[in-house]
């Protein structure tokens, strides 16, 4: 489970997308933890504050196998995720991304792992140069050489080619 704010304001490049555009930073976030599920096979759950929207109800919906959850009003990300863990600990294993210390005590507490937003981010970007490095090395392997000539150069080999046959 993530925290999703809390995550957002913790990496500086979803931070600086979030200060030109909230849901903009929201969607990036979702995108970056989708592929991350996908390559690691974990089940994620975004958590997002909606306790200071008058008349906001909890909204569920998953997007890219991610399950995304706005909290009603008056609920706080943190109490959401404190009830699920509260909830839940003891039948599955659940691991909660928050810089928050308070509720690291809590889901602690309550049998959860804790998970501080730099070990994700740090996860996240090594499996992406895992990713780059494995694009590069197929991209290597089945590059030939005439790829890398100018046409004007094969010309001139199938040309020499021919001479000497």
């Amino acid at each position: 489970m993530v925290d999703g704010y809390n995550f957002i304001n913790a990496w500086e490049n979803l931070r600086k997308i979030a200060e030109e555009d909230l849901d903009s930073a929201r969607k990036k976030l979702i995108d970056i933890l989708a592929d991350f599920s996908g390559y690691k096979g974990y089940k994620i759950t975004i958590v997002f504050d909606s306790h200071l929207v008058k008349g906001s109800m909890r909204r569920k919906e998953t997007i890219s196998n991610v399950e995304v959850i706005f909290t009603k009003e008056g609920e706080t990300a943190d109490n959401y995720i404190e009830q699920y863990v509260y909830k839940n600990s003891k039948n599955e294993k659940i691991g909660v991304v928050t810089s928050d210390y308070l509720e690291q005590l809590i889901i602690l507490g309550d049998g959860a792992l804790r998970i501080p937003p730099r070990e994700l981010i740090h996860e996240i970007e090594h499996y992406r140069k895992e990713i780059e490095k494995k694009e590069k090395e197929k991209m290597y392997k089945n590059s030939k050489l005439e790829d890398a000539l100018e046409d004007d150069i094969i010309r001139k080999l199938e040309k020499f080619k021919k001479n000497l046959e």
